[in-house]
């Protein structure tokens, strides 16, 4: 099986990095499984873009396509929701990402859906799971590590819509608690830490629609010897903070409980060590085919000043195929 357990899979990260081999890693939301191959050995059946790096041909979808998704209703999402908020009432959770699973349904086979997806980062897995992903975990240049903190999505064609979601005051202090924890996580792992950017726009083609997203850049600085433990140094850093909430541990506890389906490699992360650098991204925009069925996982950051109807609509938003 392809799929190492949770040590044997950050050791031979540790050894491939050790020994400067090019290798693409992935790991599952709670690091149980974990895939990590030699490129120079990388099975014919994945394929991966991390922005310029890529090992297959770009191509525009010139066909017709159909897309079509079936989301939860309102009041089982509002069930949850209220679930949550009595955990953050209560103290032990201050932000955390709910998600749901959709099933979705189109024409486009899931190889299709990768190849003509528009994206900074794509991951095609065995005709098993896709993601094409906005988001990155961590880059490494030189002893640099940087991350990309992204929370905070609203509808680009709502009037005044980047003037709103930056002044939007759940919104902020989600996202600043978000900038605090991976401030934490890196100086676990590296020292000079500092917020390069707080909260800047991107924008993001969802389907027919385009989003904006709010994102900040945090970077540290690494121990020389870092690729000779970039497992161990991973290890320290998953769950990525972004798609699970803060404090980190108790939040996990909690999805575990609220949320009705299993993650498995949804919201885990994909990467490539070059031999001296690394690239990485959170696997969000997912799906993943199971019995012949395709379903879609997607969800938001939730804190105690979150609407729920709002927080419905961006499950919902962020179900598309980016063509």
């Amino acid at each position: 099986m392809y799929w190492l357990s949770k040590e044997k899979g950050f050791e031979q990260i540790n050894t491939l990095a050790k020994n400067r081999i090019p290798f693409l890693f992935i790991t599952s939301f709670d690091n149980q499984k974990i895939f990590a191959q030699a490129l120079d050995n990388l099975d014919s059946d994945i394929f991966y873009k991390l922005e310029d790096w890529r090992n297959y041909p770009s191509k525009k979808c010139s066909q017709d396509f159909t897309f079509s998704k079936s989301p939860i209703d309102f009041v089982s999402y509002q069930k949850s929701m209220d679930k949550v908020l009595e955990e953050i009432r209560s103290g032990n959770t201050y932000l955390l990402n709910l998600t749901f699973k959709t099933p979705i349904q189109s024409n486009l086979q899931l190889k299709e859906i990768f190849t003509y997806a528009k994206a900074k980062f794509k991951l095609y897995f065995k005709g098993e799971f896709i993601c094409f992903s906005p988001e990155c975990f961590i880059e490494i240049e030189g002893n640099t590590i940087a991350t990309y903190p992204m929370k905070g999505t609203i509808d680009a064609s709502l009037p005044h819509a980047k003037e709103r979601i930056l002044r939007n005051e759940k919104e902020q202090a989600e996202h600043v608690m978000i900038v605090d924890l991976m401030r934490n996580d890196l100086g676990i792992v590296g020292s000079h830490v500092e917020v390069k950017k707080f909260r800047y726009i991107e924008k993001i083609k969802a389907g027919e629609k385009e989003l904006l997203q709010v994102s900040s850049k945090i970077t540290a600085q690494l121990p020389k010897e870092w690729k000779d433990d970039l497992g161990t140094l991973l290890k320290q850093l998953l769950p990525a903070g972004s798609i699970c909430g803060t404090p980190k541990k108790s939040t996990v506890d909690i999805l575990k409980k609220v949320e009705d389906f299993d993650r498995g490699f949804y919201t885990g992360v994909f990467g490539v060590f070059d031999g001296s650098s690394l690239r990485s991204c959170v696997m969000i925009r997912f799906i993943e085919k199971e019995n012949n069925a395709l379903f879609y996982k997607s969800g938001g950051g939730i804190t105690i000043d979150s609407d729920t109807k709002s927080e419905y609509d961006e499950l919902i938003d962020k179900i598309y195929l980016p063509f």
